[in-house]
């Protein structure tokens, strides 16, 4: 990870080429030999005119034992100054600039690679017809300082499709008359990112609010739970901590093995960037874990950011354990921001996982309407947590495919022989073209995948078509809005209106375009299915399901099930059962709570409910990450050939953090906050911990709490210093081993203090 200082020298035939320019106008004699003295990289104006000044590798608090390094964005000038014994004579000094990609491992850096670039400092007024327009050196001012030396201002720009590298710049000079080439090295490399705001990046976003949110914005919101139930968690991203921006270009380079030649394409980075963030093919960054155990580890609901993830698997080259789909998510959300790639986090929820590429999520049932888990590996998420960046799409030869693209890290199904997915245009999947790459079938199955249950009745049987649910798959596609704290819904993004016809002709397409053999049988079911429910219009038994949205983790709750008999003449005898299942939310079984059969008699026009509840030592488990259900209930009715089939995801709500300030927010003054949640459980709460994150350079902070009794209130409070003006977010975490994954955020202003202009920040509590 150490820096290779080398230093580059223009090639000979540019010095030759100079030195004919002068041709002795000037005796060289009398000309003093012009020395660089150092070069200042005018980090306080770079930052601001990059947006950069956010990153700790720019903080130029005395307390850091490392000097300070550039980050600056390509495509547009940053400014160096040349502190020189004497003013710059460009008829005089031939001055040159190597830019050159600072070299990881056995990378060979080349002219012809684009990974060393040779410059000649040219005066303000130079025309730039004459050399490459791309690059650029120009000398804007000079003057002498207090010291008598000359500060010559250079304007150095770098091409829109740069290397997103560390790059080394070394200065050579010649002045007349001397004999040799000097040689004048920046101490330390900086950093090229990614350029939002260069229209000529394939990375520019027009809008200035949506460059501020998904570049520059350091904390985000990442939508959980169901689609009868989702909730929002906070998530700090930290582009600009300490080790972030080395992370991201060492797992591009190191564990992607990505070249340097390739880092200024961010179709191939974000591709790379999505493999190495799991850790199944190549050592990347987390380690997933879907089993409940996890004590050799962190639980994935304990985490409540990136930055703590990224600092460990920097500083030890191990894999974190461990993650589920929104660390994931979070962790590339902030690799792509720390790179300069507009990045935002999206929850799909009843999100498919179609294994076998065929468009489909089937469902097979035996004759009690149990899942047969053996006969397919098709699942359906509560919800699934993805990425989007906003990129062109130059390699796919149209327009239409550029803006936000689905990137995945979530390892799911192998793309390309690893686990990786994307970037899939967002638009490609909303017309069903599943053969665009990358990976549009996958992404489509997750968003608009049909769901098909089919009955097993034995060996040698045909298999019998229960019924076929064409919307319910991709539910309330979520993500951060703009500038607040809200849900954006971008489900109109990704499909048509459920049940238009451009919905079916977009079905029908992607079913024709993909390429699983199973599509073809589907195809001809459709036809069938669509016969079945003509024949079953008109049916006098009508189902409904009741579950109460509004229970608390803690209290006992009953499920329901309506039946009515709509007619007025014949009676009907109804069997079934109803399954109430605790699952994880990727749709996996963990254990069956209650199995309820029923048999009830419907006189015409009467009505029945079964009641199934649920007590607290049923369905209660220590710690609950999330506490979510299936309901799954079948029935049969005597003397028809109709069978009802139903599924539906249920949770319990958790309580709320409750975040309170005393005072007004100053820049870096300390300030008191109160952190307050009730206790909902029957049970004591032991041993449990606050983590506390704010955005901007703070240090999270932990707050164990060794008690908190049965029904009763827990408060702690603590202080923050904000290192940074304007508007700044508090998040709070609660977690035990009796529950878990509680959470609470607040947004506030931070006004400017005059008397410090120190940056530095603190957390603790009291």
């Amino acid at each position: 990870m150490e820096a290779n200082n080398a230093v580059h020298t223009l090639p000979f035939a540019f010095w030759q080429s100079d030195e004919n320019e002068i041709d002795n106008e000037i005796d060289a004699e009398q000309q003093t030999e012009l020395t660089v003295e150092r070069i200042d990289t005018c980090l306080e104006e770079n930052g601001l005119n990059h947006r950069t000044e956010k990153f700790e590798l720019m903080n130029t608090s005395g307390a850091k034992a490392k000097p300070p390094q550039l980050v600056v964005r390509r495509g547009e000038e940053f400014l160096v100054k040349f502190i020189c014994n004497r003013p710059v004579n460009l008829m005089t000094d031939a001055i040159s600039l190597v830019l050159a990609v600072d070299p990881i491992a056995s990378e060979w850096i080349s002219h012809g690679h684009g990974t060393v670039v040779y410059l000649i400092l040219q005066s303000e007024d130079a025309n730039d017809e004459d050399h490459d327009a791309d690059w650029s050196a120009k000398l804007r001012s000079m003057s002498v300082n207090e010291d008598g030396l000359t500060e010559a201002l250079v304007a150095i720009r770098t091409s829109p499709n740069a290397s997103v590298s560390r790059w080394t710049l070394t200065i050579n000079v010649k002045s007349a008359g001397a004999e040799e080439v000097s040689n004048y090295q920046l101490d330390q490399p900086f950093y090229l990112l990614f350029n939002a705001w260069c229209e000529e990046d394939p990375v520019y976003l027009e809008d200035e609010d949506h460059r501020k949110e998904y570049v520059l914005e350091d904390m985000t919101m990442i939508w959980k739970g169901n689609e009868r139930s989702f909730y929002p968690r906070k998530w700090k991203l930290g582009q600009y901590e300490e080790h972030i921006l080395d992370c991201a270009l060492w797992l591009l380079g190191d564990v992607a093995r990505l070249s340097a030649t390739y880092r200024g394409n961010p179709v191939k980075v974000c591709r790379a960037l999505s493999g190495v963030v799991n850790s199944n093919d190549n050592y990347g960054v987390v380690t997933g874990n879907w089993s409940g155990s996890y004590g050799d580890g962190t639980a994935p609901s304990a985490w409540t950011g990136s930055v703590k993830i990224l600092q460990e698997y920097y500083r030890t080259e191990s894999p974190v354990r461990y993650g589920q789909c929104w660390v994931f998510a979070g962790v590339l959300a902030t690799l792509c921001r720390a790179l300069g790639i507009p990045c935002r986090v999206v929850t799909n929820f009843s999100s498919a996982h179609d294994t076998e590429a065929s468009l489909t999520v089937d469902v097979y049932l035996d004759e009690e309407g149990n899942v047969m888990k053996n006969f397919s590996r098709d699942s359906v998420w509560n919800y699934h947590v993805w990425n989007e960046v906003w990129l062109k799409r130059p390699d796919l030869g149209t327009a239409t495919y550029d803006g936000w693209q689905v990137i995945d890290g979530t390892p799911q199904e192998f793309s390309d022989g690893a686990y990786k997915l994307g970037p899939a245009p967002v638009e490609a999947v909303k017309r069903g073209l599943v053969n665009v790459l990358y990976d549009c079938d996958f992404v489509f199955a997750e968003v608009n995948a049909d769901k098909v249950f089919w009955r097993y009745r034995g060996p040698g049987r045909a298999l019998k078509l229960i019924q076929k649910d064409t919307t319910g798959i991709g539910q309330f596609i979520s993500t951060k809005a703009i500038g607040v704290d809200e849900r954006e819904d971008i489900t109109g993004s990704y499909k048509c209106g459920e049940q238009s016809s451009e919905a079916m002709i977009t079905m029908l397409r992607a079913l024709k375009l993909g390429q699983s053999c199973l599509t073809k049988h589907y195809l001809k079911e459709v036809k069938i299915d669509d016969r079945a429910s003509i024949k079953h219009e008109g049916r006098d038994v009508e189902f409904e399901l009741v579950l109460n949205d509004r229970a608390l983790v803690g209290e006992a709750f009953t499920v329901e099930l309506r039946i009515r008999n709509v007619s007025s003449l014949e009676p009907y005898t109804v069997s079934g059962r109803i399954h109430f299942n605790h699952i994880l939310y990727t749709g996996k079984n963990i254990k069956t709570i209650r199995s309820h059969p029923f048999t009830v008699l419907l006189e015409p026009e009467a009505e029945e409910t079964i009641e199934v509840p649920i007590e607290f030592n049923e369905y209660y488990e220590p710690g609950m990450d999330e506490a979510i259900f299936k309901v799954t209930s079948f029935a049969t009715i005597e003397g028809a050939d109709y069978e009802y089939f139903s599924q539906e995801d249920y949770s319990l709500r958790k309580p709320d953090i409750q975040l309170e300030l005393s005072g007004e927010p100053m820049l870096r003054s300390s300030l008191k906050v109160t952190a307050t949640f009730y206790n909902p459980l029957p049970v004591p709460i032991t041993d449990g911990s606050f983590q506390i994150e704010c955005s901007g350079l703070c240090k999270s902070l932990t707050i164990p709490i060794k008690l908190v009794e049965t029904r009763d209130k827990c408060e702690v409070t603590f202080l923050i210093r904000p290192s940074f003006k304007g508007s700044t977010q508090l998040s709070a975490k609660f977690q035990s081993n009796e529950l878990s994954d509680i959470e609470g955020s607040l947004n506030f202003d931070v006004k400017e203090r005059e008397e410090s202009n120190e940056l530095h920040s603190v957390l603790f509590f009291s």
